[in-house]
């Protein structure tokens, strides 16, 4: 399985994903769910996966080299896409064409078709955009009153988002608040797994992204599981305890 984050906040974006993939439990390895679509001065798409990952590295491909829409009639690619909901439509459209594909075979083999993806980014002259892609092809989009996204095992990641994380929250919270999430579905989910890849984009910027590989020894990562835990700790502890237990 996986956890793919995606925060689309006031100044900028921060996604972040794990990189273990399982085909039972002694069949794991590591491969990599972060893919950028970059071009200086351009653009900056962050494209991220959960489910199979032979469908998910079809659609990846499909979307790096481009191929025909069926909804344009033009050869297309993330490199190409003139704004963000197009891009979320191009990748609609490449999951739609894998199922094309692959849909029945895998159906022959009593195998689901299971994709999804975060897609965020900003084009130039273009507004800062996340969206949701579902393995339907359809696709939601981030908004104020619900600035984050998730894909993969993200019941246990949620309830963090959910108590503190805004349209407002300033980017360096955000980092702190996405690895918050990681780290608690990391404890309660062994589907998901280390290292990590950090993608930090500041609305506007020109610049290549922060990109960041989190590995075990990660000196930060080591902070914020240390000190999350330790202030959940302290604040349960703080809590009075309930008058009719005496």
């Amino acid at each position: 399985m996986t956890y793919c984050v995606g925060l689309r906040l006031k100044d900028g974006l921060v996604m972040l994903a794990d990189t273990r993939t399982n085909a039972g439990v002694d069949n794991i390895a590591t491969f990599k769910k972060s893919h950028l679509f970059q071009i200086d001065g351009d653009r900056m798409i962050c494209a991220m996966t959960s489910g199979n990952l032979a469908i998910t590295q079809a659609v990846i491909n499909l979307l790096s080299d481009g191929f025909e829409s069926a909804f344009s009639g033009e050869q297309e690619s993330l490199f190409t896409v003139t704004s963000m909901f197009r891009a979320a439509e191009l990748a609609g459209e490449a999951v739609r064409r894998v199922y094309q594909r692959d849909g029945d075979a895998l159906e022959q083999q009593d195998m689901t078709f299971s994709c999804g993806l975060l897609i965020g980014g900003q084009i130039k002259g273009r507004g800062m955009r996340l969206f949701q892609v579902y393995s339907a092809g359809n696709f939601i989009e981030a908004t104020e009153d619900t600035p984050f996204l998730q894909i993969g095992e993200h019941k246990y990641g949620k309830p963090i988002l959910d108590r503190a994380c805004n349209f407002e929250t300033g980017l360096n919270d955000g980092v702190k608040l996405s690895l918050i999430s990681m780290d608690s579905t990391l404890r309660s989910n062994l589907t998901v797994g280390m290292p990590l890849d950090l993608v930090v984009y500041k609305k506007d910027q020109d610049g290549p992204p922060l990109c960041r590989r989190i590995e075990e020894d990660d000196v930060y990562f080591q902070t914020i599981r240390d000190s999350w835990s330790n202030a959940l700790r302290d604040a349960y502890r703080a809590i009075p305890v309930a008058d009719w237990l005496s």
